[in-house]
């Protein structure tokens, strides 16, 4: 049976390593149907109280909340921007959490974080793994890939064959 797996990048750079990161990771997945969003398609004023009061929550805040709810899995990786979410990301995050608090429905994710650095995103990684289970998300794993220039191509995917080996591993390991 085909499972259907969501996935993005958590950026809102056009070049997003994180949306190549998450579309390899996803794709590794057998018997899946892959969708791909990009959070550009998805850019809403910055969340405050008083836009809701006056506008309420917009469309597109439901449409993406729509997309989690519509898949098997979720696989994101996340662009660290000063240590933290990307305020892309962040801004959908807050919004859909005024939609339901467990913005991720039981959902099970693959977290991810990569950057050009030897740290590969390891923060935003860590505080997605302790925050999103709060948020509803059934975390089935995490990979950080450091250094993504030197261990990543556009065309074959993870070169580093520790680092290919060792998100197998998880994807394996996976069951939705």
């Amino acid at each position: 049976m085909t499972k259907k797996i969501l996935t993005f990048g958590a950026s809102s750079s056009k070049k997003s390593i994180n949306k190549q990161l998450a579309t390899y990771a996803a794709n590794l997945f057998k018997n899946a149907k892959v969708e791909l969003l990009d959070l550009n398609d998805f850019e809403m004023p910055i969340y405050s109280m008083d836009k809701e009061k006056e506008d309420g929550i917009p469309q597109l805040a439901h449409d993406f909340y729509e997309k989690i709810g519509e898949s098997d899995l979720i696989v994101i990786s996340f662009a660290e921007h000063n240590g933290a979410y990307s305020s892309a990301f962040k801004n959908i995050f807050d919004w859909m959490s005024r939609i339901n608090r467990k913005t991720f429905q039981e959902k099970p994710v693959l977290l991810l974080a990569t950057s050009p650095g030897a740290r590969g995103g390891s923060s935003v990684l860590e505080i997605a793994n302790k925050r999103f289970p709060f948020q509803g998300a059934i975390v089935k794993g995490s990979f950080s890939l450091p250094s993504f220039n030197d261990n990543f191509d556009a065309e074959k995917g993870i070169t580093n064959e520790d680092l290919k080996k060792d998100l197998l591993k998880i994807v394996d390991s996976i069951e939705y």
